[in-house]
């Protein structure tokens, strides 16, 4: 085709959108857009869709840049994960599944208290899952997706939704239906062999941007469809697991749920459009996922205000001895469970636990005399923040 031609379409607006292009440029024109994609701007991918064909990515269509990575890479705290961010992760995950739970359930949850109902069991089973990948000892094999499978969903799903007696995965078809998209799982008897390539690929250096790989591995899982229910939240949690894996800890302070759940119909579109996109070009481009998880969630975290500057003067008081080791583990603490958000004394005395009120106003005025928090007063009360 016309080296013009090309130009304009890969340059349209609509780019990722093969039937839009196909209106606008045409039948013909489209098939050569097709073509030069394949011979010269596609990388190929070591998963394969259900016709066994590799999956492919458009880099040229994807926009990451070095601040979203650092965002990623940051420790923010010892603690395993933030309090704060997977009380947001998981309520946003049961929220994008439809699944209704309150704040104070999930966040009784994560301090240890007992599941009452049946939603609370759902969120029991993510935090689970979460201290299940916390752990980086705990390796992606298949035998360990299938624990956290069991932790995280599987323990707590109804009859008709369980899994066979030795079976790992769904022993039956199975329909993914959200908003607007109907996308039948890969066959079952075929299961065993995707997931454990899939694993594979997980496993290998294949030079791709590894963050930018944890974002294809959570659309390739959701893709497959292993199980009868909870898709949604193992996809989401192996992408977390991934990240972990590599080193990327600080992803269990980010809840990216959160911010798939601010733009659940954009999610929910980037799945349908490759799945439309497949059917006129018979490629499976996995590009518009990626493009919307940097668009909606990665670059929402370039204006998330972390506490960078409290991090550092604190970690200069740490060295100098003027930090007691439980005040490390306080601010830690207080890191994990608030992030920047506000907390009062009375609060963090509730949250923590096991230690005297006359501890924790003693470590939050010292704090604050330090520069590390600033306070602000709402009539009788005094909620504090990291700075």
């Amino acid at each position: 085709m016309e080296l013009k031609t090309f130009t304009e379409m890969f340059s349209d607006k609509n780019a990722l959108d093969i039937n839009k292009l196909k209106y606008k440029f045409g039948k013909e024109n489209l098939a050569g857009y097709l073509d030069t994609l394949n011979d010269s701007f596609y990388h190929k991918l070591a998963l394969l869709d259900f016709m066994g064909k590799p999956t492919v990515l458009l880099p040229a269509k994807i926009n990451m840049t070095a601040q979203l990575i650092k965002a990623l890479a940051a420790s923010y705290s010892s603690e395993k994960y933030g309090i704060q961010a997977m009380e947001d992760e998981i309520v946003s995950t049961l929220s994008i599944e439809q699944i209704d739970s309150t704040r104070e359930s999930v966040r009784k949850i994560l301090n240890g208290g007992a599941p009452e109902t049946s939603n609370e069991n759902k969120a029991y089973g993510i935090k689970r899952g979460l201290d299940f990948i916390a752990e980086p000892a705990n390796k992606i094999t298949e035998e360990n997706l299938y624990r956290l499978f069991m932790l995280a969903v599987g323990d707590f799903l109804d009859d008709k939704d369980k899994l066979m007696p030795e079976h790992k995965y769904r022993h039956d078809s199975v329909y993914f239906v959200g908003q607007n998209i109907e996308h039948q799982g890969i066959s079952y008897h075929l299961l065993k062999d995707y997931i454990l390539n899939m694993i594979k690929y997980i496993q290998m250096d294949d030079g791709l941007d590894q963050v930018i790989k944890s974002i294809i591995i959570h659309y390739y899982f959701a893709y497959l469809h292993p199980y009868f229910d909870g898709n949604g939240r193992m996809a989401r949690l192996l992408q977390l697991w991934y990240l972990v894996q590599i080193g990327y800890t600080s992803s269990l302070f980010i809840p990216f749920s959160a911010y798939i759940n601010e733009s659940k119909g954009l999610y929910y579109k980037a799945f349908t459009l490759i799945s439309n996109n497949f059917k006129l070009s018979g490629t499976l481009d996995v590009t518009p996922f990626v493009s919307y998880f940097i668009d909606n969630v990665l670059t929402k975290l370039q204006n998330k205000a972390e506490p960078t500057n409290a991090l550092k003067q604190f970690n200069d008081l740490l060295q100098t001895g003027e930090i007691t080791a439980k005040e490390k583990d306080l601010f830690h603490y207080v890191l994990s469970a608030y992030g920047t958000n506000e907390f009062s004394t009375k609060q963090l005395e509730k949250d923590y636990k096991n230690v005297a009120y006359a501890t924790i106003r003693s470590f939050v005025l010292k704090l604050e005399s330090r520069g590390l928090l600033s306070s602000q007063k709402y009539s009788n009360r005094v909620r504090y923040r990291v700075k």
